[in-house]
């Protein structure tokens, strides 16, 4: 090997070297600027973050970026937070001023349905009062919804046995079964979940009293409850009309009446407000079911927080 190869091999070593080096510097800088970027977004999670002194890098083009982001996101938040409590204060004030003139018209039909009345007026204040209730019911419904839709009302979930509150939520049905002529029933259980025990109790009232509106006299509505890992499924079992298979996802929109029970009384918010209680602390809520073969719904409650 000659004097030139020795210099050519020295030279490719070298630039070997060279490449090595300004690789590993290019790595060390863009892993600075990662830790750096690193840095900065935890400090905008915690709500630390501070613009450094502004200069003509890269780093600084970012930090400023960013600094404008968190002050629209700030400004956003605020503008948000106020339209809710605005939202917050109409709900409160429709509620408040619908109660007491409800509650009059209730009381008022109540006592002319205790006085001696000719018949057809006898007729005309039960159906005062019926659709009194009726109002009393949706206007209700209707702020719970928007209360759960806008974030004003929270749920508190908690770890605890779901028996109480469906022994709860059946007892609050029984009247109106008996009334009907259906047999209801709750199958003893110790399955636990973490759940917010009233709002879930009126999730599962709202099926019981779905699966009994649409069961014949004579027919049977049964609650029964099972633990898995991951969840706690509560099934609504009826012996009703059933429901098509093209409805069954459009039962849980809002006001949503099926062609079928037209007749039958009813608004369409219940199964509404049942999906929303429930997806809202982390569960689901499935359905199975066919025309004339009774439906079974099944609500599905996480086991962990």
């Amino acid at each position: 090997m000659n004097t030139l190869d020795y210099i050519l091999l020295a030279a490719a070593a070298a630039a070997v070297c060279a490449a090595a080096v300004i690789l590993l510097l290019e790595r060390r800088r863009e892993r600075r600027t990662m830790e750096a970027l690193d840095k900065m977004l935890n400090a905008a999670i915690d709500g630390s973050f501070t613009e450094s002194a502004f200069d003509e890098s890269l780093r600084s083009a970012v930090e400023t970026k960013l600094a404008r982001y968190l002050s629209a996101s700030e400004v956003s938040s605020r503008n948000l937070n106020a339209e809710k409590e605005k939202i917050k204060e109409l709900i409160s004030d429709i509620s408040h001023q619908t109660k007491t003139p409800i509650a009059n018209i209730l009381l008022y039909a109540q006592l002319l349905g205790e006085q001696a009345l000719p018949g057809e007026s006898a007729s005309c204040v039960r159906a005062l009062n019926a659709q009194a209730e009726k109002l009393s019911f949706l206007i209700g419904a209707l702020v719970k919804t928007s209360r759960l839709e806008t974030g004003i009302l929270t749920f508190s979930p908690s770890p605890g046995g779901v028996g109480p509150m469906l022994q709860k939520a059946v007892s609050q049905a029984e009247p109106r079964a008996r009334e009907k002529g259906v047999a209801l029933s709750l199958a003893e259980t110790d399955a636990s979940a973490v759940f917010d025990p009233k709002w879930t109790a009126e999730a599962i009232y709202n099926l019981l009293d779905n699966a009994i509106k649409y069961t014949p006299s004579g027919g049977k509505v049964s609650v029964h409850a099972a633990a898995y890992e991951l969840f706690c499924r509560i099934d609504v079992i009826d012996t009703g009309i059933g429901i098509a298979e093209a409805e069954q996802a459009k039962i849980f929109t809002r006001f949503y009446r099926s062609p079928a029970v037209a007749e039958t009384e009813g608004v369409g918010i219940g199964l509404f407000l049942t999906r929303q209680i429930v997806t809202g602390q982390g569960g689901y809520v499935k359905v199975s079911s066919a025309p004339g073969k009774g439906a079974a719904f099944s609500v599905f409650l996480p086991r962990k927080e």
